[in-house]
């Protein structure tokens, strides 16, 4: 790529200073690979390794098809996906919830812009548990939003350390974001956990957002993962996001959900409307359709990750030097054994060589160099097995 001469116009630097897309870059290490220790084992991205349902498939296609979904349509998103989500949100929680309770985007990484825009402007603090999803620390700091990390132990499953997250309240953050099940550690935070957060933001007159992307792969699906919308005033505390992608199969079609009070809703109609004007109306059609009747299979894909999880889990118990220090719903952080170096390091030579493509700790975060995510979900039983003999031999010093 040629390099502007020295009299072209500048950047925003919010946006020219930030590091380019991290896939991309892991995406090239594994087609950097010559294929010597056999095929590709990608577990890179956050996407399910199976097909979209025939009957979706089909309703998308009638819907992109159709003139009536050809015109602008709502900026919240069409009425028939907000009512068929906000019934699938009252039979997941138990607590009542309208149309009115739901905004559709076009993405869970645009339903976090629209959010973040809501709540903070430049100079405002949002903080964010360390590790934390790339996408939402570099949205903030394109908006000029500063990310104030809260510290989350390995030895306590990377649960966020409530005394960091009093510090981070009394800096006066517009919002504490939390990832359940995380992005990129797994981590499921109990409902305790969520409940203790949720009272500390109330007091301290603190957004809690709370990202349940991955909320449809919880090992019990027949426990609510939460009682935070029991609380009488939840919906002047808490900002739920939510997306279709993994449960559905159609991360291409990006649609999300965010779930609040009306009034949170209109500010980020406010937002959507000079984002996109609108989410892409054909998925919303389809999905409207597919929340009610894919449920059976949505749950055979779930037990289909949780045996995915445990694959992966007996590779690792098998590795003497290789550890599991958190895994659940997507995704597992791995502690490699290569003491200092760096994981990008790691992470490059272990596409290149062994033909395992990861993405490196320090992505996530300062302090998260001895870590690799691993996002096993696009991955089946048979391929996650050959993950040992991939990992036993391989010595990222030995391309040096």
């Amino acid at each position: 790529m040629p390099l502007p001469s020295n009299n072209a116009p500048a950047f925003n630097p919010l946006v020219g200073d930030l590091s380019a897309p991290p896939i991309p870059s892991v995406f090239a290490w594994g087609r950097a690979y010559q294929g010597g220790a056999g095929p590709l084992i990608d577990l890179s991205q956050a996407a399910p390794g199976y097909p979209p349902h025939p009957d979706m498939l089909a309703w998308l296609a009638e819907a992109a098809g159709s003139t009536a979904y050809s015109g602008y349509g709502p900026i919240e998103g069409e009425p028939a996906l907000r009512t068929a989500y906000a019934e699938h949100m009252t039979s997941i929680y138990g607590a009542p919830f309208g149309p009115a309770n739901v905004h559709i985007t076009a993405g869970a990484n645009q339903g976090f812009m629209c959010v973040a825009m809501a709540l903070a402007g430049h100079g405002d603090r949002i903080a964010l548990p360390c590790p934390f999803y790339f996408n939402h620390d570099t949205t903030l700091a394109m908006l000029g939003i500063e990310t104030v990390p809260v510290h989350c132990d390995p030895e306590q499953g990377f649960l966020p350390d409530m005394a960091s997250v009093k510090a981070a309240l009394a800096l006066g953050v517009k919002a504490l974001v939390i990832i359940t099940p995380n992005n990129p550690t797994g981590a499921i935070y109990p409902a305790d956990v969520l409940r203790e957060l949720y009272r500390l933001c109330r007091e301290a007159g603190t957004w809690l957002v709370l990202d349940e992307t991955y909320r449809d792969f919880l090992i019990d699906a027949s426990v609510k993962p939460h009682d935070l919308f029991d609380q009488p005033d939840w919906q002047d505390g808490l900002i739920q996001l939510y997306s279709f992608s993994k449960s559905f199969c159609i991360p291409g079609h990006r649609m999300a959900a965010i779930t609040a009070g009306p009034h949170v809703v209109a500010q980020v109609l406010k937002v959507m409307d000079n984002l996109q004007i609108c989410p892409p109306r054909a998925p919303q059609a389809a999905l409207a359709k597919a929340i009610p009747a894919l449920g059976s299979w949505r749950e055979a894909n779930r037990l289909e990750i949780l045996r995915r999880a445990d694959a992966l889990r007996t590779a690792f118990s098998s590795l003497l030097t290789w550890r599991l220090d958190s895994l659940g719903a997507y995704f597992a952080f791995a502690r490699h054994p290569f003491g200092d170096l760096p994981s990008a390091v790691v992470a490059e030579a272990l596409a290149k060589q062994a033909g395992v493509l990861c993405v490196p700790g320090s992505y996530f975060g300062p302090g998260q160099d001895h870590y690799l995510r691993l996002a096993f979900a696009n991955a089946d039983v048979e391929t996650i097995a050959r993950l040992p003999e991939r990992l036993a031999g391989f010595d990222p010093r030995e391309s040096a």
